[in-house]
């Protein structure tokens, strides 16, 4: 069977393991993330790929990274939460590791995963939205990962929802991002508390101020049936149902996939999110409905997806 080596980079930590063709990871690890030194980064990758290499025999390895690759998936032009700026990678790991290397946008690794071997199982059009701090996007159409001519497609996070809205730390204004993120679902919990803190009891319990509030908090306090919290919960399911809807319109997939750290409270919004989904589809009454489905690999996906892109190099 033949194996390959999935690596999932991220600003604190990077994930490996070794990927079989059916999606099963036979070894796995974490290490930091130098995050701030791009040479210490690819040192590092090396470091882990050449000791599972050394137990296991792999023909590739796949590298996801938060940030936009080239179209050659080789070099990486920019990573926001990381010190690469039109960093070489996939050459200056390939040198130190003596095999094929494939680098890839993160949130793509992530839904080639999914669809291949988690929630988009026997779909062939599939749109993944990671929701966590910010939103990240992986689209699958016709069997084939989508990337764009420039490599840097599906930042669905981006689209412009709000002309002249919320500024983003990309430079615009107003992206979907701002308003269906984990950030976003903070900031709305803590000014609903701030706004009406009789209705914030579990909340402000929780975070001890509005301040001191966090992200795990409103999901606790929603689940307490905390008024603040649950509000924020519906907004968040309003805003990634009407960002669903203009995705659908232009790409008509057959499922779309809600993942990231968000994803693990979506018994507190996907089912809003369905039913205003279909209120909003353009065409509505006259089309089929995309199914709406949670993630299923969770921190997995990207890991495996990476790997197994490797293999179709």
């Amino acid at each position: 069977m033949a194996l390959t080596i999935g690596v999932d980079v991220g600003g604190t930590k990077i994930a490996f393991g070794v990927v079989d063709e059916n999606g099963g990871i036979l070894e796995r690890g974490l290490r930091h993330s130098p995050a701030g030194d791009p040479e210490k980064m690819a040192l590092t990758i090396a470091d882990v790929v050449n000791e599972l290499a050394a137990r296991h025999e792999v023909e590739a390895v796949g590298i996801g990274a938060a940030g936009f690759v080239d179209e050659t998936r080789s070099v990486i032009r920019f990573a926001p939460n990381l010190a690469w700026r039109e960093e070489p990678l996939r050459k200056k790991v390939g040198e130190l590791v003596g095999l094929p290397v494939v680098v890839e946008n993160d949130a793509n690794a992530m839904a080639w995963g999914e669809y291949r071997f988690g929630a988009g199982r026997g779909e062939s059009h599939v749109v993944c939205v990671t929701v966590g701090t910010g939103i990240g996007g992986g689209i699958v159409l016709g069997g084939d990962l989508y990337r764009g001519r420039w490599g840097m497609g599906a930042e669905l996070g981006h689209m412009q929802t709000v002309p002249g809205g919320r500024p983003c730390g990309c430079g615009n204004n107003g992206c979907w991002e701002r308003y269906a993120s984990g950030s976003s679902l903070l900031a709305e919990a803590k000014a609903n508390a701030e706004a009406d803190p009789a209705a914030a009891t579990h909340l402000l319990r929780l975070g001890g101020s509005v301040e001191g509030v966090r992200g795990e908090h409103v999901t606790e306090a929603a689940r307490l049936g905390d008024r603040a919290a649950l509000d924020a919960f519906e907004s968040l399911a309003d805003w990634l149902a009407q960002g669903l809807a203009d995705l659908a319109a232009i790409l008509d997939p057959g499922c779309f996939i809600l993942g990231g750290g968000v994803s693990g409270a979506a018994d507190l919004f996907a089912d809003r999110v369905r039913d205003e989904f279909a209120a909003r589809l353009t065409g509505r009454g006259h089309r089929p409905l995309a199914d709406i489905r949670v993630a299923e690999m969770g921190p997995s996906a990207g890991l495996v997806g990476a790997g197994d892109l490797a293999r179709l190099r």
